[in-house]
């Protein structure tokens, strides 16, 4: 094809839009804040019972006391402490009794004097001249010829068993103050001062707008090459946990008239969100749109930041206007860097403190000059050290930013942090809650059913998936209680043991079956056994397949086979496409970007792929031999034997 032959939409795709100018995040930010005023909005009352979450906006101080009044904080009887000194069982004192039994909210009528006592229940109000209370416990009531007589066996001394009026909570005092984060504490003292509705700082209104021609709302058909809308409802809840009301506006396509209506209704809120469309790509036209503004507009568009370069900010009447990245982390990011402390500030909420810690990288981690990277972590913590994985599912990622325990940042002009390297974390929550077993390894569906079963009984996992390799090198450096695993030994044709060192221990687990995949229509492979249709595959070099990642247990099983297939140096075309999972073997030979690959039965038949046996592999558990008595571990280990344990297993097509 010639030039001249491009068309209209692809010579736009070919050219670069280039960002309007990349700051650094300090810069971008002081930009932002200094052309908004970041002031709670105002106040407003409501109800007590639809107070929890919000922010008070003025003081609360009290307009009576509490309690407002003296009183008796057991059952037993109004005193005069001096009428009981020296009392003890042998010895009581003697005391008159009151013909009045003081309930709770009743009004005393008798005052107590000298010699005599009047029966208080609890939180009955005290009468006029008693100064104590003594519990009915240390009392004995003596009737004789009809006169009552009381006995103290216990001396006790004044304001015994007394609240005081105003001891709790005194008329004048202030509370609460401006600023608090109401909870159910919180209710309960303005309840107690008989208040039934309070006032706090109004939430902030923000409207998100989802962009995008591949945007699909969720509960839609999926056509092949989109994707649901996740970045809306992942903002929802932000905003939502920042003190703001999130209203979604709609999605829409990428067309400009159309999305610069929408923004203009948006205005009527106090922020707008977009999502997607500030790149510079020929379908991202948000930014375009938002150039329009000039009051003052635009004030950063990208930021020396990973992920997240692509942010756009702007201002227009005094309200912030935010187009996030598209990808589902780098939208999450930047919103809780750039967007949540704006929300904070109108909603009337103090600025957030991360809390952080340090910890160490166990492998080599690599960055780009010229930008500084936050790189978001999980923290495992064994024998008493902490390390910090690298999440490594990139900014596109849904679940990147929702497993994540925090991230470490690596200044813009550091290019390598090695193995070993200390580092600190900045969490992502107030603060870490360790697991109960750590688990590195190799990924399988009856793995997850397992840890399923051990949540259900109240034990905490954290997992990472990285392959068996990495995961036998973690549980060996005692980074992890247990590591998945499936690794073949070429010499012995065995699995698992062989990899093993003196110091671990296999844990039996459960076979599954490797099998050549392909999409049933494909007649190639119809009818053929597998070392067949992989010699049959590899024959043609525009059979293209779907090849697994270095270290996997299913990458070494795959050059195995083209060994004993004689395919010597030259490589089988898409050897070099190399994936991370079955699931992702399998999507790549549905969705017609490869013809084969190798993954196990289960993953091929969820695919509705063909599958042909090539051989049964164990997948097996491994763990230090120290912690074999590890009660996590025991109880691992006791789970794998039940009976419906394993029925579950071959229910999932997998065998004992």
């Amino acid at each position: 094809m010639t030039d001249s032959n491009l068309t209209e939409n692809v010579r736009k795709a070919s050219r670069q839009q280039q960002f309007l100018n990349v700051i650094s995040r300090e810069e971008a930010t002081q930009r932002f804040h200094s052309e908004l005023n970041l002031q709670p909005l105002g106040s407003e009352s409501v109800l007590l019972g639809d107070a929890r979450g919000r922010i008070l906006s003025e003081d609360i101080q009290a307009i009576i006391d509490v309690p407002g009044f003296d009183r008796s904080n057991v059952d037993g009887f109004a005193v005069i402490a001096a009428d009981t000194s020296g009392a003890m069982e042998e010895s009581p004192r003697e005391l008159k009794i009151n013909n009045e039994s003081l309930l709770p909210g009743e009004r005393p009528q008798i005052e107590v004097t000298a010699g005599t006592a009047s029966p208080v229940s609890t939180g009955g109000m005290i009468p006029r001249g008693a100064d104590a209370v003594v519990m009915i416990e240390d009392t004995d009531l003596r009737e004789d010829q009809g006169r009552a007589t009381l006995e103290v066996t216990r001396s006790v001394h004044c304001g015994n068993m007394i609240t005081f009026a105003g001891s709790d909570i005194a008329k004048g005092e202030t509370i609460l103050w401006s600023g608090t984060r109401i909870s159910s504490r919180e209710i309960g003292v303005m309840a107690s001062l008989g208040q039934t509705e309070t006032s706090v700082f109004r939430r902030p209104s923000v409207a998100i707008i989802s962009t995008g021609d591949e945007v699909v709302a969720p509960g839609e058909p999926l056509p092949v090459g989109c994707i649901y809308d996740s970045n809306a409802s992942i903002l929802a809840g932000a905003i939502a946990e920042c003190g703001g009301n999130p209203a979604f506006m709609g999605r829409v396509k990428d067309d400009p008239q159309q999305l610069e209506q929408l923004i203009t209704d948006a205005l009527e809120y106090d922020v707008v969100l977009l999502s997607g469309g500030t790149s510079k790509g020929a379908g991202d036209i948000s930014y375009h749109v938002v150039q329009k503004f000039n009051d003052p507009g635009i004030v950063a568009h990208g930021v020396a930041l990973k992920p997240g370069k692509p942010i756009c900010m702007a201002v227009t009447a005094g309200k912030p206007v935010v187009i996030l990245p598209g990808f589902p982390t780098s939208a999450i990011f930047t919103f809780h860097e750039f967007v949540a402390p704006v929300i904070r500030a109108l909603a009337g909420q103090p600025s957030r403190e991360r809390q952080s810690l340090t910890a160490t990288v166990p492998m080599r981690i690599n960055s780009g000059r010229g930008r500084t990277e936050y790189l978001l972590v999980r923290i495992f913590e064994s024998n008493g050290e902490r390390y910090a994985y690298p999440m490594g599912k990139g900014s596109g990622s849904v679940t990147t930013f929702s497993l994540a325990d925090g991230f470490i940042t690596i200044p813009q002009n550091c290019e390598i942090l090695d193995a070993g390297s200390s580092v600190e974390v900045t969490l992502l929550d107030q603060e870490l809650n360790p697991a109960d077993l750590v688990v590195i390894g190799s990924h399988c569906v009856g793995l997850d059913f397992l840890l399923s079963q051990l949540h259900r009984d109240g034990i905490k996992t954290s997992v990472m998936y990285v392959g068996s390799e990495a995961g036998l090198a973690a549980v060996e450096r005692g980074e992890c209680h247990i590591a998945g695993i499936h690794l073949l030994d070429t010499e012995t044709n065995t699995y698992n043991t062989p990899f093993l060192g003196e110091d671990l221990v296999l844990i039996p687990g459960y076979r599954r079956m490797q099998c050549f995949v392909y999409r049933k229509n494909d007649e190639r492979f119809s009818g053929l056994e597998a070392t067949k249709a992989i010699q049959k595959a590899l024959s043609n070099s525009a059979c293209c397949m779907v090849n697994r990642n270095s270290g996997s247990g299913t990458r070494i099983l795959t050059d195995q086979l083209f060994a004993s297939c004689n395919v010597g140096s030259t490589k089988p075309n898409g050897y070099s496409m190399q994936v991370k999972s079955h699931n992702a073997v399998a999507a790549a030979i549905s969705q017609n970007r490869a013809d084969w690959g190798i993954a196990i039965e289960s993953v091929a038949q969820a695919y509705g792929l063909n599958a042909i046996p090539i051989r049964e592999e164990h997948f097996d558990f491994v763990v230090r031999k120290e912690l074999l008595s590890h009660p996590e571990i025991v109880q691992f280990q006791n789970l794998l034997k039940q009976p419906e344990t394993q029925a579950k297993l071959r229910e999932l097509g997998f065998q004992s």
